[in-house]
């Protein structure tokens, strides 16, 4: 018997990441709301769901992109390593993913690429 996951039920995991209200750059991979907004921020830009697309997967499944953000004022020095999602309303932190290692100035501003995250199909 194949496996199979209806686009809905991937979706409604997509919707829920597209509740995030901010998109953090840090300068470490957080693990906590906390760490991600205090410990290792460096930039820091207001985001809600019109910043995210659903479409299908490049592989398979479905996806959402996050939109890219020019012009991010850059808030702590230090390297960027990382870009979270959080929902600031519940402290919670939604997302992370990796991103190219650059040296980020106070006083500075960056543009956050887009990127997106996968549910592929199971196997």
């Amino acid at each position: 018997m194949a496996k199979w996951t209806n686009d809905a039920a991937m979706d409604a995991a997509l919707d829920y990441l597209a509740t995030a209200t901010k998109e953090v750059v840090c300068s470490a991979q957080p693990t906590t709301y906390a760490e991600a907004v205090t410990t290792y921020m460096l930039a820091e830009v207001v985001i809600d769901g019109t910043d995210f697309t659903k479409a299908n997967g490049d592989t398979s499944g479905r996806k959402t992109t996050v939109a890219q953000q020019s012009t991010v004022s850059i808030t702590n020095s230090g390297t960027a390593t990382h870009v979270a999602t959080v929902i600031t309303a519940s402290s919670t932190l939604v997302d992370v993913t990796t991103c190219t290692s650059q040296a980020l100035t106070s006083g500075g501003s960056v543009t956050i690429p887009a990127w997106d995250h996968e549910i592929t199909d199971p196997a």
